[in-house]
């Protein structure tokens, strides 16, 4: 799998997802099998007037390749950020057109570029002529059940030189709720040259393996399903290389995990901010466990790193 001269080792993606796929995330799932990761959405604007958390979110460690995510609706600014983002180095600059978040969609940006095909084929050729580097699209299967035009916009961006374009097969108005449109996603694949990742609903082996048969796309980009669970790279590769499939991680591991998962964000953020964005990702690990309800209600109180640590081991202890 390439897009353009990116290449990548294995299918399965890493979404990128807002106020979780921070530079922490990234680099596990990279170590857990993700062939390709992406920041979280940066503001155009933001990042043009020098906004410091917008850098914050674009600072890239060992999880290359990577892309840099960018959402606006003002070509000309758009450009101007995707050219600040190389200071950073990503591999490829990935614009959001995608996001249902009512903050971004109802400013323009994000998914409400879904009901703008032409402003979006304005956005994209702004941008492509202004980098030297690979420009992708995300975009939804239309803005809601009655406007659906993911494949005429796939075919606008590729005009545009968009050299790969992600399809979550749902529209805004679905945001995450009901099935993933599999039908529509290998209409767009019919529909363009350029290759198509699959997203929606990939929680497993077989829903990956799914996605690829009844799509036809080129890679996969796994979202929600990775949420305290970045294994699933690690199965998923196993499965579809070699038809084998790993067993799920034991307590012990998952817990081993967590922890080092919340200490990565500590030395990146500090323990403040930390132990704050531990809470929701303590939930997702601890999903399914005995008392899960009750741990997520325990863990929402913690400000220091020693309180998570003891929870673990009382976890171990309990389940294992």
């Amino acid at each position: 799998m390439r897009i353009n001269n990116v290449e990548f080792d294995n299918i399965a993606f890493l979404a990128p997802m807002a106020g979780i796929a921070d530079r922490a995330f990234r680099e596990l799932c990279r170590r857990f099998g993700a062939a390709y990761t992406v920041t979280e959405m940066v503001s155009s604007k933001g990042l043009t007037l020098g906004d410091k958390k917008s850098g914050e979110l674009l600072t890239l460690g060992n999880e290359h390749p990577c892309g840099a995510q960018i959402f606006g609706d003002e070509p000309e600014i758009m450009a101007q950020a995707a050219v600040k983002c190389l200071e950073y180095n990503p591999e490829i600059i990935d614009i959001n057109m995608g996001c249902p978040a009512p903050k971004v969609a109802m400013n323009g940006g994000g998914a409400s570029l879904m009901k703008n095909p032409e402003l979006a084929y304005e956005i994209t050729k702004a941008v492509v002529d202004a980098v030297d580097i690979p420009v992708t699209c995300k975009i939804r299967s239309g803005w809601d059940e009655n406007s659906i035009n993911a494949v005429h916009m796939a075919q606008l961006l590729e005009k545009a030189g968009a050299s790969a374009i992600a399809v979550h097969g749902r529209t805004r108005k679905q945001m995450y709720s009901g099935k993933v449109d599999l039908d529509l996603i290998y209409e767009v694949k019919k529909a363009v040259g350029i290759p198509v990742i699959g997203n929606g609903d990939i929680t497993d082996e077989q829903s990956a393996a799914i996605m690829l048969e009844k799509t036809n796309c080129d890679a996969i980009m796994i979202g929600r399903g990775a949420l305290g669970n970045p294994w699933i790279f690690q199965r998923i590769n196993a499965y579809l290389r070699e038809c084998r499939v790993i067993p799920e991680p034991t307590v012990t591991e998952k817990m081993a995990v967590m922890l080092r998962h919340i200490q990565t964000i500590i030395d990146y953020k500090g323990e403040y901010t930390a132990m704050r964005e531990a809470r929701h990702h303590a939930a997702y690990y601890t999903k399914g466990m005995r008392g899960s309800a009750a741990l997520r209600k325990e863990i929402c109180s913690y400000e220091h790193f020693e309180q998570l640590e003891e929870l673990a081991f009382r976890i171990v202890k309990e389940n294992e």
